[in-house]
């Protein structure tokens, strides 16, 4: 494939509504929508210009959690899956898989069946996860969740590679001698690492190719991305590093109802602008997200972003 993330160049991705709704982000229309908004909504996005659209994921949430969260959580492999199915170019990232909750050949072979089946198209954005009872009640290690992702990185790197035998040998897997077909249709699945703690940002810096930071201030970002390239250099890593971030919400255009005080919202020309921002600082990616009082008003905006702010990111 053409590579879809040019160092050169600022490009924009979406957190997919509906999928997850925790009150920190969700519209209250998400609560009834369904499969075919989900639908229309990639279509849009793969013929608006969109380079990803995501789903993250939880397998399940207490009870103390649910009601900031929500326990609405769709499963991003048959999530991403049915809309790879009705797209034709939009990548399809994780944001983020918690792939500590199971054996990395486990997740090898859901993913490397989503990169074969989409033509190539996936983005593997991983991260360590936070909610304990989601550990325990799989048998996960959530005390030690940081340095089980660091090597479940490392064996998701192998299996996901060409070998049809894939070799791993560390702390907590071995494996070696056992084939897993269909292979990935990439030479090399792109691993983004989500996550903003001290942590997070070693990990993204040593065994990622991507960075997606949760929640940073723009005030804040310039700092983080030195560093990152600091512990790139020091451990030799030559490959470039996707730097993304989270944008403001967005309305494009003037708005007759309130759409909240940090909404970037206004002519084409000045979100633009105001995106670019992050450019100067490094990113190469932004994940944007609309207030919408329905399906059909989110959907016009991501048209009308594609259409009319797109084209000036990269003035």
């Amino acid at each position: 494939m053409v590579e879809a993330f040019p160092q050169w160049k600022l490009s924009y991705g979406i957190q997919l509504p509906i999928q997850s709704q925790s009150t920190l982000y969700a519209e209250p229309w998400e609560a009834e929508a369904g499969a075919a908004d989900l639908a229309e909504i990639a279509r849009t996005a793969d013929r608006s210009g969109f380079a990803y659209i995501a789903c993250c994921e939880h397998v399940a949430i207490p009870r103390r959690l649910a009601a900031a969260m929500s326990t609405i959580w769709y499963d991003p492999v048959a999530t991403l899956s049915f809309l790879a199915g009705i797209t034709e170019n939009v990548r399809l990232l994780s944001h983020v898989a918690v792939v500590g909750l199971r054996h990395p050949l486990a997740s090898a072979k859901q993913y490397a069946t989503l990169d074969h089946l989409s033509g190539g198209r996936l983005v593997l954005g991983v991260g360590a996860g936070h909610v304990r009872e989601e550990f325990e009640v799989l048998g996960a290690d959530f005390e030690g969740r940081g340095a089980v992702l660091d090597e479940t990185i490392d064996a998701l790197r192998a299996a996901l590679g060409e070998d049809e035998y894939p070799e791993h040998h560390g702390e907590r897997y071995e494996f070696s001698g056992l084939g897993q077909l269909p292979r990935p249709a990439q030479e090399r699945v792109p691993i983004w690492v989500g996550g903003s703690s001290v942590p997070a940002v070693r990990r993204a810096a040593t065994r990622g190719d991507g960075w997606l930071p949760q929640g940073d201030r723009r005030t804040e970002l310039p700092a983080k991305i030195d560093r990152i390239r600091e512990l790139r250099e020091a451990a030799g890593v030559e490959a470039p590093l996707t730097v993304g971030t989270i944008a403001e919400p967005l309305y494009v255009g003037e708005a007759d109802w309130d759409v909240g005080r940090w909404t970037l919202s206004g002519k084409a020309e000045a979100i633009a602008e105001s995106l670019r921002e992050y450019a100067a600082m490094g990113v190469q990616q932004i994940q944007v997200r609309f207030r919408s009082r329905s399906r059909t008003e989110l959907t016009d905006q991501m048209a009308a972003f594609g259409a009319e702010v797109g084209p000036y990111l990269n003035d």
